[in-house]
Protein backbone atom coordinates (compact mmCIF):
# COMPACT_ATOMS: atom_id res chain seq x y z
CA UNK A 1 0.00 0.00 0.00
CA UNK A 2 3.16 2.39 0.88
CA UNK A 3 4.46 1.31 -2.32
CA UNK A 4 0.92 2.60 -4.31
CA UNK A 5 1.26 5.79 -2.69
CA UNK A 6 4.47 6.85 -3.25
CA UNK A 7 3.24 6.40 -6.90
CA UNK A 8 0.62 7.98 -6.84
CA UNK A 9 1.93 11.16 -4.95
CA UNK A 10 5.04 10.99 -7.75
CA UNK A 11 2.86 11.24 -10.35
CA UNK A 12 0.71 13.55 -8.80
CA UNK A 13 3.88 16.04 -8.63
CA UNK A 14 4.96 15.54 -11.78
CA UNK A 15 1.58 16.90 -13.63
CA UNK A 16 1.22 19.40 -10.93
CA UNK A 17 5.01 20.46 -12.07
CA UNK A 18 3.71 20.19 -16.09
CA UNK A 19 0.63 22.57 -15.67
CA UNK A 20 0.60 25.80 -17.56
CA UNK A 21 -1.79 28.49 -16.42
CA UNK A 22 -1.98 30.34 -19.99
CA UNK A 23 -1.75 27.21 -21.84
CA UNK A 24 -1.22 29.53 -25.37
CA UNK A 25 1.42 31.73 -23.90
CA UNK A 26 4.69 31.55 -25.21
CA UNK A 27 7.11 30.30 -22.72
CA UNK A 28 10.13 32.22 -24.36
CA UNK A 29 10.46 35.86 -23.01
CA UNK A 30 11.45 36.98 -26.27
CA UNK A 31 8.40 36.61 -28.12
CA UNK A 32 4.98 38.53 -26.79
CA UNK A 33 1.89 37.68 -28.90
CA UNK A 34 -0.89 40.25 -29.71
CA UNK A 35 -4.12 39.17 -30.98
CA UNK A 36 -7.02 41.86 -32.70
CA UNK A 37 -10.53 41.38 -34.10
CA UNK A 38 -10.98 43.05 -37.33
CA UNK A 39 -14.26 44.49 -38.21
CA UNK A 40 -15.74 47.75 -40.40
CA UNK A 41 -17.63 48.98 -37.60
CA UNK A 42 -14.45 49.48 -35.37
CA UNK A 43 -13.47 51.89 -38.63
CA UNK A 44 -13.50 55.41 -37.43
CA UNK A 45 -16.29 56.55 -39.12
CA UNK A 46 -17.99 53.12 -39.47
CA UNK A 47 -17.48 51.33 -42.73
CA UNK A 48 -20.53 51.56 -45.10
CA UNK A 49 -21.20 50.15 -48.59
CA UNK A 50 -19.47 47.30 -50.20
CA UNK A 51 -17.26 46.44 -47.21
CA UNK A 52 -19.63 47.31 -44.23
CA UNK A 53 -19.83 43.45 -43.28
CA UNK A 54 -16.30 42.78 -43.63
CA UNK A 55 -14.14 41.28 -40.77
CA UNK A 56 -11.24 39.35 -39.82
CA UNK A 57 -8.46 38.75 -37.47
CA UNK A 58 -4.77 39.07 -37.00
CA UNK A 59 -2.01 37.43 -34.83
CA UNK A 60 1.02 39.54 -34.36
CA UNK A 61 4.19 38.00 -32.44
CA UNK A 62 7.17 40.56 -31.61
CA UNK A 63 10.29 38.85 -31.68
CA UNK A 64 12.65 40.50 -29.44
CA UNK A 65 16.23 41.62 -29.43
CA UNK A 66 18.09 42.19 -25.81
CA UNK A 67 21.38 44.02 -25.07
CA UNK A 68 23.34 42.35 -22.88
CA UNK A 69 21.68 44.20 -19.46
CA UNK A 70 18.64 42.53 -20.76
CA UNK A 71 17.29 45.09 -21.89
CA UNK A 72 14.96 45.07 -25.16
CA UNK A 73 16.86 46.70 -28.05
CA UNK A 74 14.86 45.84 -30.90
CA UNK A 75 11.95 43.61 -32.52
CA UNK A 76 10.87 42.03 -35.61
CA UNK A 77 7.18 41.85 -35.86
CA UNK A 78 5.36 38.53 -37.96
CA UNK A 79 2.06 38.84 -38.64
CA UNK A 80 -0.91 36.22 -39.84
CA UNK A 81 -3.54 37.95 -40.93
CA UNK A 82 -7.36 36.20 -42.09
CA UNK A 83 -10.35 38.37 -43.84
CA UNK A 84 -13.66 37.67 -44.48
CA UNK A 85 -17.20 38.90 -46.03
CA UNK A 86 -15.07 41.32 -48.68
CA UNK A 87 -16.41 41.72 -51.82
CA UNK A 88 -15.47 39.05 -54.19
CA UNK A 89 -12.19 40.61 -55.90
CA UNK A 90 -11.57 43.19 -53.50
CA UNK A 91 -7.79 44.81 -53.74
CA UNK A 92 -6.16 45.00 -49.73
CA UNK A 93 -3.10 47.44 -50.50
CA UNK A 94 -1.99 47.96 -46.96
CA UNK A 95 -1.91 46.94 -43.22
CA UNK A 96 -0.08 47.83 -40.14
CA UNK A 97 -0.22 48.83 -36.58
CA UNK A 98 -1.19 52.69 -35.84
CA UNK A 99 -1.30 53.97 -32.51
CA UNK A 100 -4.47 55.11 -30.65
CA UNK A 101 -6.96 53.78 -28.87
CA UNK A 102 -10.39 52.85 -29.60
CA UNK A 103 -12.37 55.25 -31.82
CA UNK A 104 -9.31 57.18 -32.57
CA UNK A 105 -7.59 57.31 -35.90
CA UNK A 106 -3.87 57.33 -35.45
CA UNK A 107 -0.50 57.21 -36.99
CA UNK A 108 1.22 54.25 -38.65
CA UNK A 109 4.02 53.06 -36.32
CA UNK A 110 4.91 49.39 -37.44
CA UNK A 111 4.08 48.76 -41.86
CA UNK A 112 3.82 44.93 -42.77
CA UNK A 113 5.13 46.03 -45.86
CA UNK A 114 2.22 45.24 -47.94
CA UNK A 115 1.51 48.14 -50.79
CA UNK A 116 -0.48 49.41 -53.41
CA UNK A 117 1.90 48.12 -55.98
CA UNK A 118 1.69 44.63 -54.11
CA UNK A 119 -1.78 44.40 -53.41
CA UNK A 120 -3.48 41.27 -52.39
CA UNK A 121 -7.06 40.31 -54.62
CA UNK A 122 -9.45 38.62 -52.53
CA UNK A 123 -10.72 36.47 -55.52
CA UNK A 124 -13.83 34.89 -53.10
CA UNK A 125 -13.70 37.56 -51.08
CA UNK A 126 -11.50 36.32 -48.25
CA UNK A 127 -7.73 35.22 -47.48
CA UNK A 128 -5.95 32.88 -44.32
CA UNK A 129 -3.30 33.29 -43.20
CA UNK A 130 -1.82 35.68 -45.02
CA UNK A 131 1.69 36.59 -43.27
CA UNK A 132 4.13 39.44 -43.35
CA UNK A 133 6.88 40.40 -41.84
CA UNK A 134 8.35 44.14 -40.65
CA UNK A 135 11.01 45.55 -41.04
CA UNK A 136 13.52 45.72 -38.07
CA UNK A 137 11.82 47.60 -35.20
CA UNK A 138 14.12 49.76 -33.18
CA UNK A 139 12.25 52.29 -31.91
CA UNK A 140 12.28 50.42 -28.25
CA UNK A 141 10.12 52.86 -26.61
CA UNK A 142 7.39 52.03 -28.91
CA UNK A 143 8.07 48.40 -28.60
CA UNK A 144 7.99 49.05 -25.07
CA UNK A 145 4.94 50.96 -25.09
CA UNK A 146 2.74 48.68 -27.25
CA UNK A 147 3.85 45.28 -25.35
CA UNK A 148 2.31 47.67 -21.77
CA UNK A 149 -0.40 49.35 -23.18
CA UNK A 150 -1.46 46.93 -26.27
CA UNK A 151 -4.87 48.89 -26.40
CA UNK A 152 -3.96 51.95 -27.46
CA UNK A 153 -2.51 50.53 -30.88
CA UNK A 154 -4.78 48.88 -33.58
CA UNK A 155 -4.48 46.63 -36.52
CA UNK A 156 -5.72 47.64 -39.39
CA UNK A 157 -6.33 46.73 -43.28
CA UNK A 158 -6.68 49.30 -46.09
CA UNK A 159 -8.04 48.10 -49.42
CA UNK A 160 -9.14 50.08 -52.45
CA UNK A 161 -12.37 50.97 -51.80
CA UNK A 162 -11.47 52.00 -48.35
CA UNK A 163 -7.90 53.34 -48.77
CA UNK A 164 -8.11 55.05 -44.75
CA UNK A 165 -9.05 51.53 -43.63
CA UNK A 166 -11.52 48.97 -44.38
CA UNK A 167 -11.39 47.36 -40.72
CA UNK A 168 -9.87 47.53 -37.38
CA UNK A 169 -9.24 45.82 -33.77
CA UNK A 170 -7.08 46.77 -30.88
CA UNK A 171 -4.47 44.93 -29.74
CA UNK A 172 -4.63 42.51 -26.76
CA UNK A 173 -1.92 41.14 -25.35
CA UNK A 174 -1.69 36.97 -25.34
Amino acid sequence: MLKRGCVVLLTALALAGCDDDSPTAPSDPNVVMFTAQLSAANEVPPITGTEANARGDVRITFNLTRDSANNVSGATVNFTVNLTSFPNGASWILAHIHEGGSGVAGPVRINTKLTPATAITLTNGSISNQQFTSDPVTDVTLINNIISNPAGFYFNVHTSVNQGGAVRGQLVRQ
